[in-house]
């Protein structure tokens, strides 16, 4: 008798993903909006929606981690491969006393997290109850996008440039997005943090399951690129009130509302004020770079190239210097604007004693009158076991890892928040 093998069944993948609502800290103090019906849908070929999850916030703003169908990872892995490597899904948010809000095209890749912030308007702002729609376009690996127009790694800043300049590289608090070309008058511009700017560009220009280094690599030439348009005020020296904008063209891509990857996160929570110098410059490098399929840049980093070298094992840097050269280094900018207090140094730890013990206490205390879920503990200058555990419930309900050691990710991310909920910031 003929033996009888039954078909072999492909694993359905999945990735997952997590919705945060909360007021926009741009706006007004940062606070969780908890009992908000969330509705996750998908399109389906006919046009019609089809509702997959129907969700409730928790205290601390976000619905419960949920598993939804993806493309197999390895689609998001090959440089050659032409079906799209993520599925789209419809995310709906209807908070009471706020407008509601839907977005269009959130993205979930296999095996990764996806973040999506949710940030209503208070009906205050408004005279009626409206709707909040916001359209998240491909990955700018997977979509039709004008390549980048060269530019000078290093601006000439000399008296003769007729440039006004920063004294110093500074991290900014946030960002003016102008979402189009430059000179386009009708493009809105967007008041963004900044690390949240770089969390969604860099969700926007690369895939997050790529390795590590490989997401750290082009992290970094984000981070450089954008401090480099910062510290040389480039567009507020051609007259213009923004900062940056969403053209590939001339910057980067940057989509309103759009979801995060948590791996993507975690870097740039890791590296947010890190940038490349070149030796013998103190401005940041204008770190270009294209797809290198599609568009061929030589003197410049490839994606798909840095995805190579990562799976090759290589470092950030040494995948930098691949391809910009030996010449460059990492530093970090002197100043984080935003921040009451700069990062002590060292992590802070089991153990630990001191003023900068005091004042994570005192900035936690102050984050849980907003998000309950994190404990209060004693402001006594000693790094005991329940700072400890407020310290990791707070890196649950911000996305870092979970360690209860407060490094510089978590310092500057303690910082952040405490400034969206107390509102201590300047704003202008």
């Amino acid at each position: 008798m003929k033996a009888f093998y039954p078909p072999v069944m492909s694993r359905q993948t999945m990735g997952e993903l997590i919705v945060d609502v909360s007021t926009n800290p741009m706006l007004a103090p940062l606070f969780p909006i908890p009992d908000t019906p969330v509705t996750i849908l998908r399109r389906l070929p006919s046009g019609e929606e089809e509702i997959i999850e129907e969700l409730i916030t928790d205290e601390s703003g976000q619905t419960p981690v949920i598993s939804l169908p993806a493309p197999p990872e390895e689609l998001s892995l090959d440089p050659t491969n032409t079906i799209k490597p993520f599925s789209s899904y419809i995310i709906e948010a209807n908070p009471e006393g706020y407008n509601s809000v839907t977005v269009e095209g959130s993205q979930i890749f296999a095996d990764v997290q996806s973040i999506q912030p949710i940030e209503p308007l208070s009906l205050n702002r408004s005279m009626y109850r409206q709707e909040q729609v916001y359209i998240i376009g491909p990955p700018v690996l997977f979509g039709d996008f004008p390549p980048k127009i060269p530019e000078p790694e290093l601006k000439a800043t000399g008296p003769a440039s007729g440039l006004v300049v920063l004294d110093e590289p500074v991290v900014p608090e946030y960002m003016i997005v102008h979402d189009g070309y430059p000179d386009n008058p009708n493009a809105p511009n967007f008041r963004v943090n900044y690390r949240d700017y770089i969390k969604n560009v860099a969700s926007s220009e690369i895939f997050p399951t790529w390795p590590r280094s490989t997401i750290e690599a082009n992290v970094l030439a984000i981070v450089s690129f954008t401090l480099n348009r910062i510290y040389t005020e480039w567009y507020r020296n051609q007259g213009k009130t923004f900062t940056i904008t969403s053209s590939t063209a001339h910057d980067h891509a940057f989509f309103n509302g759009r979801n995060i990857f948590a791996s993507i996160s975690q870097v740039v929570d890791d590296l947010f004020s890190t940038y490349i110098l070149r030796e013998g410059f103190s401005q940041p490098l204008l770190t270009q770079y294209c797809d290198g399929v599609q568009v061929q840049c030589p003197t410049w980093m490839t994606q798909w190239g840095s995805k190579n070298l990562g799976d090759q094992g290589r470092s950030a840097i040494e995948i930098l210097r691949a391809f910009y050269g030996n010449n460059i280094y990492l530093t970090s900018a002197p100043q984080v604007l935003g921040s009451p207090e700069s990062y002590p140094g060292t992590p802070q730890q089991l153990g630990s004693t001191g003023p900068p013990v005091r004042t994570i206490q005192n900035q936690l205390n102050n984050i849980s009158r907003n998000f309950p879920r994190i404990p209060r503990v004693a402001t006594d200058g000693n790094f005991g076991p329940s700072t400890e555990e407020s310290v990791r419930i707070f890196q649950e309900v911000f996305h870092l890892v979970p360690d209860g050691i407060v490094g510089r990710a978590t310092w500057y991310k303690l910082s952040q928040v405490y400034v969206g909920v107390t509102q201590i910031a300047e704003l202008i």
